[in-house]
Order: structure tokens, then C-alpha cells, then sequence
């Protein structure tokens, strides 16, 4: 029953989605959320005052242009602040960016299960994000809780939001495989490959710091290393120096150390 509701209102969403996020201009950003951004997102309280402007416009862009709905409880603006900040960090260094293989983000309330039941009373409930496929394509579904645990200071390296957007990169040539052509050129894709290979041995074999999940095969290494990247930089840079500079040539980061 849980899950053909959800069936139901995820297809719901895709068909208001047709035209509600049609070519919309972006709004002007609002005043007040700065000091959230500044409060959650380290990324963003690392950027030059320039560069907090332009970042400000990247999230008005993808606002205008993807559908965030939610289901349970009342969508606030840092919900939808910290799915937008999500989508901009990998790209911030890209001139322009467009997620053209994203349509709607539909947030739950807390973790959901395979069935993408949310409620108490459902069994395993143990994600905290995905990309939908096949009559879900162009979806994004994020557990709120997971979403903003993501960006609350912490020791450990995890963030909800980030590692669905760069599955969502690593999508946009056809497959989910960790080799994204949006973001690894031809000539780096063998050194790529081996890297990652190496360090998914390391989290097997327990010698890495990098999560256990993202040994679980190519394309989840992607996602977790690009959390990794994006909230501890300087750490990366020490623990897996080859790693980061390829994820600095992959996401035309300069020095990351100053995000």
C-alpha cells in the first residue's frame, strides 16, 4: 500500500513538473538567506565576496529551473537552500551549468526504504538519497534529515546532497559508472581507473579512510570520494594525494584548499 502511494504521488509530481519548471527566470536572491548559508555551508563561508555572489546566482539558476516538492511536512527555505547549495558545489567551477537530466527533487521526511516508504511502521529503512530510473527518470528523492545532517559540523566525511548530484553528473553521458565524461577528459580515464581501483582496494581491505560504501563498486567511489573532496579538502590532499589532484582537474578546482 506504501509503495503505490508513493508510486502515485512520485508520478504526480513528474507530470505538475512538465510545466512547472518550464524556462522560469530566476528570482532575485533573498537577503536573509546569506546568514543561513553562512551558518551551514563551509564551501560557500570559504569564497571571496565575489564569488559568494556568483554562487548566490547559481542557486537562484537551479531554483528556477528544478521543482522541489515535499512530502510529509512543510517545505522551508533551508531545505531548499542546502539541496541547491548540493547541486552547485561540483559544478561551481564549470562556466555554466545546467542539471538537464533533473526535473524534480522530492524530499522525505527521514530515511525510506526500496519500496520508498518513509512512515515508522515501514521495515528498512536505510536510505538516505537516489537518482531515479525508469518511470522515475529525471526524480531525485533525499531524506530531509540526511540532507541536513550533511551539512552540520562533524568529524566524519558524509554529505547526502553532494553524493546525489554527482550521481546525477556521473549520469548525464548514459551510465552511472564513475567515469563521467562531463568531468574526466579521454586521456585521463586510464590514470582515473587505476586510482580508483587501488583506493576501492584500500576500503576493502580496511587501510582507507574513505568510506566503506565507496567500495561498494565505481560509481558509489565517485560520489563518496567527491563528499570526501568537497568537505575536507586539505585531508584528502594529505591522506590520498593523487586522488585529489585528479578530483581537482575533474571538478576544475584550483586549490580546493580554500574552499
Amino acid at each position: 500500500m506504501a509503495f503505490t502511494i508513493a508510486f502515485i504521488l512520485l508520478v504526480a509530481f513528474a507530470l505538475y513538473t512538465l510545466y512547472a519548471t518550464k524556462k522560469k527566470k530566476a528570482e532575485k536572491f533573498p537577503a536573509n538567506w546569506h546568514n543561513k548559508i553562512m551558518r551551514h555551508v563551509n564551501f560557500y563561508k570559504g569564497l571571496s565576496t565575489t564569488e559568494q555572489k556568483r554562487f548566490q546566482q547559481r542557486i537562484m539558476v537551479f531554483l528556477s529551473e528544478v521543482n522541489i516538492e515535499s512530502v510529509g511536512f512543510n517545505l522551508e527555505d533551508l531545505d531548499k537552500i542546502l539541496i541547491a547549495c548540493s547541486a552547485v558545489i561540483p559544478v561551481f567551477n564549470f562556466e555554466e551549468w545546467h542539471y538537464k537530466n533533473l526535473s524534480t527533487v522530492l524530499v522525505y521526511p527521514d530515511h525510506f526504504n526500496e519500496n520508498l516508504g518513509f512512515a515508522q511502521t515501514d521495515e528498512n529503512r536505510q536510505i538516505a538519497g537516489m537518482v531515479g530510473t525508469g518511470q522515475f527518470e529525471h526524480q531525485m528523492i533525499l531524506s530531509r534529515k540526511a540532507l541536513h545532517g550533511g551539512f552540520q559540523k562533524k568529524s566524519h566525511i558524509h554529505n547526502t546532497g553532494i553524493h546525489e548530484f554527482v550521481h546525477l553528473i556521473d549520469k548525464l553521458d548514459g551510465l552511472t559508472d564513475g567515469v563521467p565524461e562531463t568531468l574526466i577528459q579521454q586521456p585521463y580515464v586510464i590514470p582515473w581507473l587505476k586510482i580508483i581501483h587501488k583506493e576501492m582496494e584500500d576500503i576493502n581491505n580496511n587501510k582507507s579512510d574513505i568510506r566503506n560504501y565507496g567500495g561498494t563498486n565505481e560509481a558509489e567511489f565517485l560520489a563518496v570520494a567527491s563528499e570526501y573532496f568537497f568537505e575536507q579538502p586539505e585531508k584528502m590532499k594529505k591522506k590520498h594525494p593523487d586522488l585529489y589532484q585528479m578530483l581537482e582537474v575533474c571538478f576544475r578546482v584550483k586549490d580546493s584548499s580554500k574552499t
